[in-house]
């Protein structure tokens, strides 16, 4: 005789979960953001135009009073967006992580940096964590969105937040979601981009989805924080290794004698199994530079050593070294020398429209050319001074600098004000990096 699989009955939702997933599914709930930076700023800024009350919370005293007068240090949130939901009482911003206790849901969106040998500082995170802790209030939802190593959440968050008898998913409810911004993507803004969530318990997860289904335009839910977390981290990892990939490929074809632009162009026009990437000086920001290490740092901890990871971050910090032997090559076959050569940066941000000079490559290309004793100035419409070892300098103006001065314009960002004809017909010698200057065939040009 045949069995029968006994039914499961359902788990009945805890009456605080109901009652906090009615007051977001209504939008009546206010939603507390630690974190004002790239990432908190654009979610806080959503979720008031999503009809949410918002308390934002900011270590930084300048950046709070800065938001609170509707002046944005992010370029994907627009000045008079923030004034418009200041003054609707929408959005209230303060240093102090005591405000946090009249929020129903808690959004933790803190910078988590590399340390001094690539190990993850989530000090910022455990400061988060400590900080809610303290304030946590029965019926409370709090999620992690930083970028963080797979464990955290439930490793590092849930025994703070667990501390005198609390209950994770009946007391208060625990998730990680973890964020998915590209600054300057104006096709893909926050709410267009799916969004994966995950949960401590289903019901965590259940108010997780509930929260950002308010938002976004899809939730992709996840069976738990750590897969959550390593699919993140998975993200970008495959980013850095392809941007590896075709790095490397720079080098060869440099090597073999033919174009890398015109080889990824021909590999693209395949409709399947290729995905193009592009080449460049190297890889910045926060997320390419730090989050394979986030992975490799658990993974070794797992006992396994992935050499993959390594070689590709290897071959991405070897770029900045790799254009400045270029730049003395190019130099060298006009006859001229590095040394003394004046040389006119074009960006130093880490990618396109953006004013982010995060771990940004041009930022070390210019620091090598530099040290061996070039002249460097640099043009960059989103920044307008840099710090380099200890030194300020400042940026000229698009307009108004005259490139046929310069032994060399080496193109280290390819910002949109940026005119490849102009670069092409005024420059005496080109090193584009970037491929400004596609479809010019001139003698001066040289291209990575």
């Amino acid at each position: 005789m045949r069995r029968r699989t006994p039914r499961r009955r359902p788990v009945a939702t805890p009456p605080r979960a109901a009652r906090l997933a009615a007051r977001l599914a209504a939008r009546t709930a206010t939603i507390g953001v630690i974190g004002l930076g790239h990432v908190g700023l654009p979610l806080a800024v959503a979720l008031g135009r999503a009809g949410f009350r918002v308390v934002g919370v900011d270590a930084d005293p300048q950046r709070v009073a800065e938001v609170g007068r509707g002046i944005s240090p992010v370029a994907d949130v627009r000045g008079p967006a923030l004034v418009r939901l200041v003054r609707q009482d929408r959005l209230a911003v303060t240093t102090r992580p005591a405000a946090l206790e009249a929020a129903d849901a808690v959004v933790i969106c803190v910078p988590t940096p590399l340390g001094k040998s690539h190990e993850p500082d989530i000090s910022h995170v455990v400061a988060a964590a400590d900080d809610v802790a303290r304030i946590l209030r029965p019926g409370q939802l709090v999620v992690l969105e930083s970028t963080t190593y797979p464990g955290t959440t439930e490793e590092v968050l849930l025994p703070r937040l667990a501390a005198g008898g609390r209950r994770v998913g009946r007391d208060f409810f625990l998730a990680y979601s973890p964020e998915r911004l590209d600054p300057g993507n104006r096709r893909h803004p926050l709410t267009r981009i799916p969004k994966v969530v995950s949960g401590v318990t289903g019901v965590c997860l259940g108010l997780a989805r509930a929260l950002y289904e308010q938002v976004v335009v899809r939730v992709v839910p996840m069976s738990s924080p750590r897969a959550a977390e390593t699919a993140k981290l998975f993200e970008n990892t495959f980013r850095s290794v392809n941007v590896a990939l075709v790095n490397e490929l720079a080098i060869i074809c440099r090597r073999l004698g033919v174009s890398v632009w015109e080889v990824i162009d021909a590999a693209a026009t395949k409709p399947f199994g290729f995905t193009p990437f592009a080449p460049g000086p190297g890889i910045g920001g926060h997320c390419l530079p730090s989050d394979p290490h986030y992975l490799s740092w658990r993974t070794r901890l797992a006992g396994y050593e992935p050499r993959f990871i390594a070689f590709a971050d290897e071959v991405n910090r070897g770029m900045p070294a790799h254009v400045v032997a270029l730049a003395a090559e190019v130099l060298a076959q006009a006859g001229r020398r590095l040394d003394g050569a004046r040389v006119l940066a074009l960006g130093v941000a880490y990618k396109a429209g953006v004013g982010d000079v995060r771990e940004s490559p041009a930022l070390e290309v210019i620091e090598r050319l530099l040290a061996l004793g070039a002249r460097v100035d640099y043009v960059d419409p989103h920044v307008p001074a840099v710090t380099l070892g200890g030194r300020r300098l400042a940026g000229l103006p698009w307009a108004g600098t005259p490139l046929e001065r310069y032994d060399l314009v080496v193109v280290l960002t390819a910002h949109p004000e940026f005119d490849p004809a102009r670069v092409a017909r005024e420059a005496t010698l080109v090193l584009d990096t970037r491929n400004l200057t596609r479809g010019l065939a001139l003698p001066h040009l040289h291209r990575l």
